[in-house]
């Protein structure tokens, strides 16, 4: 197939990290290797058009979307309309299922197959909102029929995120896994001075690397660090990461006393990368998260993970972590469960578990989900489970 010029839309992208920016610019640099035009437009604080890594990136200025710690969104569909236009793209891909969902339409008219990747569940997000169950659920399904009829396939990281489409008998889905760094983070990378820094020797080092906000839950993690604390446990908490609640979290802390350190947004990534090798165990408390990059980089790093129950970390974790309620006393008896086993053990089942999700993989998935090429060998990880099982149950 000849090149294709694959024109990629996202809102809601942090403005210096986080999940959806390592995704885009990992599959931007795959797509580009693989031979395509890959063109990033995202919102920003000023105009910018440059050549990168992983392709032509557009910013359009976007306002900030207020109470969510810096994240801007493309507000003027004219713009972008006329920009898309110019652009003419052979395929195109959305990462934002409510303010660009008119583009589904766009590329309709302009006879331009259009992939929506669903990054969350719709049902998820809306319940960490406040919104009970059964309405949660009947939104979504009416927010999830329109993004199927409009676009002519989703992507679903993982068969967690699929599930609400099923409900909805939605056949359009494909399954596009997301993946790690397998080089960048590494258990090599573990610092016994950067460890050191943050726990004594008898002490438990956690660590969460999460945005600060609603949808994540990160007040999970210090009810965990509380209950172990109860408990005799002696135990630290390290925070890498911003947004909205971070206020608010450090009071609490405060309050209880309890050792947290809040390091905000680690810009370097090799500091981020070694504090989590350097860990016991890393939180992952999100529950409406469909796959978890942070997650995963930490399992890479060899740290097990716990996460929540009511996320795709458990697809993702497979028997090498441990899952948990949404309340701290279940995630610390989760951590419990990962330290009772040997150190090697669980440091060993972490890393075999991450190697089952290379970027190779992920970007040959998105690809053939643009039927822009075909994978070349199985995209999903469910061989893992059976060939890492006896080495993570140890």
């Amino acid at each position: 197939m000849n090149a294709l010029r694959i024109v990629r839309l996202a809102n809601f992208v942090a403005p210096a990290s986080g999940g959806l920016r390592t995704a885009l610019r990992e599959l931007g640099e795959g797509f580009r290797a693989a031979g395509h035009d890959p063109v990033l437009i995202v919102p920003g604080e000023h105009a910018d058009d440059r050549e990168t890594a992983q392709g032509r990136v557009i910013t359009l200025p976007g306002p900030l979307l207020p109470g969510t710690g810096g994240y801007r969104v493309l507000t003027d569909r004219r713009r972008v309309a006329a920009l898309l236009e110019e652009l003419a793209p052979d395929r195109l891909e959305v990462s934002d299922r409510t303010t660009l969902r008119w583009t589904g339409k766009w590329a309709r008219r302009a006879r331009v197959p259009a992939l929506m990747v669903s990054h969350e569940t719709t049902d998820g997000v809306l319940r960490a909102w406040g919104l009970s169950e059964r309405t949660a659920r009947r939104t979504a399904d009416a927010l999830n029929t329109r993004t199927a009829h409009t676009y002519a396939r989703v992507a679903c990281t993982t068969e967690f995120a699929e599930r609400e489409f099923v409900r909805i008998g939605a056949r359009n889905v494909v399954r596009a896994p997301l993946g790690v760094d397998l080089a960048g983070w590494h258990p090599a990378l573990r610092d016994p001075g950067l460890r050191a820094g943050h726990a004594r020797a008898d002490e438990t080092l956690l660590v969460m690397c999460s945005r600060l906000s609603v949808e994540k839950r990160p007040g999970t993690a210090l009810d965990a660090l509380s209950a172990l604390r109860r408990r005799g446990d002696r135990a630290v908490l390290v925070v890498a990461g911003d947004g909205p609640l971070r206020p608010r979290l450090e009071q609490r802390a405060r309050e209880r006393g309890l050792p947290v350190t809040f390091l905000g947004h680690v810009a370097d990534r090799a500091l981020l990368s070694a504090l989590q090798a350097s860990a016991d165990v890393c939180l992952a408390p999100g529950p409406a998260e469909t796959f978890g990059l942070a997650a995963l980089e930490a399992m890479a790093c060899g740290t097990p993970v716990v996460a929540s129950a009511s996320s795709a970390l458990p697809e993702v974790v497979g028997v090498a972590g441990a899952v948990a309620a949404d309340h701290g006393e279940a995630f610390a008896d989760a951590v419990g469960l990962l330290l009772g086993r040997r150190e090697a053990d669980r440091r060993e089942a972490a890393r075999a578990r991450a190697e089952c999700f290379g970027w190779g993989a992920a970007v040959e998935a998105f690809l053939a989900a643009h039927d822009a090429t075909a994978p070349a060998h199985p995209v999903l990880p469910d061989a893992c489970h059976d060939t890492r099982r006896a080495r993570g149950a140890r």
